[in-house]
């Protein structure tokens, strides 16, 4: 079972830290790009949204140490994989003058850090706008054919994803003495449990291939008709059964009210309709939906005790992740059978 390295993972271990000035003069040098920088919250890299004087948008990232080169050549990868198979909605990779897809920034003690540039995309979050049943499932839609774009990806390597691969989520349980909620620590270790004693097992069954791994409202883009415009942020990218996709994807889409299952329920339906699902995927997802319902909840713990509280990250994981637990609960009492019944009612 992988454990976790204390000293290189993206809760203790500080993204990059570079100038502005630093970072723009190696975007100029090696890409030839110059304007204005913005910088841009993230988990383990340092991020800059770059506009060119021509009104052209960039992103640039500048990435944590503790990433190994090959996540960052299964991102690169990917991300030319859709531009070759002309899907467009994820970023474009910018090339340097002299044609590579990635570039070194280095650090004032010589540590060398990998840097490239894709294309910004426009659009809306979705985590900004307000969540309905039409825009979930054509969330759902998008996404599906996000993963049949993938299905034909072809990498030697499975991508890294650390903390957040769920195929390795017993990784997880020697932190759970962050949990200083006794009721909270007592729901994510049972998820944990049920996940290593029946899930996996059955999991590993099924095929893999790569997939996005955190389509977050936060990492959805919306146009001004309500589709979906766009994916970004493949950092959590690897190989995986596509369930583990849609369970990611869906742990995010919870509703308050009478009917909490809501936006899942029409998600899933869209997934669906687009690219079916098996009967063996559609019993793993209550179970994959919670296991990584407890993953969030243990790194949010984890991530109190290991940054400062004005850490920028560990706020905005605080503001998004408020009613975790309250979900995690909610499926817990609901219960497999009932869960499975209220996403046939859809179009399964």
């Amino acid at each position: 079972m992988s454990t976790i390295n204390d000293t290189m993972n993206p809760v203790t271990v500080e993204p990059p830290s570079f100038a502005v000035k630093d970072v723009a003069a190696v975007v100029a040098k090696n890409l030839n790009l110059r304007g204005d920088y913005t910088q841009l919250v993230s988990e383990r890299d340092q991020n800059f949204r770059l506009r060119t004087a021509d009104g052209q948008g960039y992103v640039v990232k500048v990435t944590g140490m503790m990433e190994e080169r090959i996540a960052t050549d299964f991102q690169i990868a990917a991300l030319s994989h859709f531009e070759e198979n002309e899907f467009n909605y994820t970023p474009r990779v910018f090339r340097t003058v002299s044609g590579e897809k990635r570039s070194v920034i280095t650090s004032d003690t010589g540590q060398e850090y990998s840097l490239r540039v894709v294309t910004w995309l426009d659009g809306c979050l979705l985590s900004d706008i307000e969540l309905t049943i039409d825009n979930t499932r054509r969330f759902g839609r998008r996404l599906a054919e996000l993963d049949l774009s993938l299905a034909t990806f072809d990498f030697d390597g499975d991508g890294e994803a650390g903390l957040w691969d769920m195929q390795e989520a017993q990784q997880l349980r020697s932190l759970l003495l962050h949990i200083n909620d006794e009721e909270v620590r007592k729901y994510v270790g049972f998820v944990l449990t049920r996940f290593d004693e029946t899930v996996i097992t059955v999991l590993r069954t099924l095929p893999r291939q790569a997939i996005h791994n955190d389509a977050n409202p936060e990492n959805i883009l919306m146009d001004a008709d309500g589709d979906v415009s766009g994916f970004i942020d493949f950092g959590d990218a690897l190989k995986a059964p596509r369930i583990i996709e849609v369970a990611t994807a869906a742990a995010y889409l919870r509703a308050g009210g009478e009917n909490p299952l809501k936006f899942i329920v029409a998600f899933v339906e869209g997934y669906h309709q687009q690219s079916p699902l098996s009967e063996a995927e559609l019993n793993l997802l209550f179970d994959l939906i919670r296991t990584r319902l407890a993953m969030t909840l243990i790194i949010l713990y984890w991530r109190l005790t290991a940054r400062a509280e004005d850490d920028p990250y560990r706020q905005k994981t605080l503001d998004s992740e408020s009613n975790a637990f309250e979900f995690l609960v909610f499926l817990s009492d609901l219960g497999h059978e009932a869960f499975k019944r209220r996403i046939n009612k859809g179009s399964i």
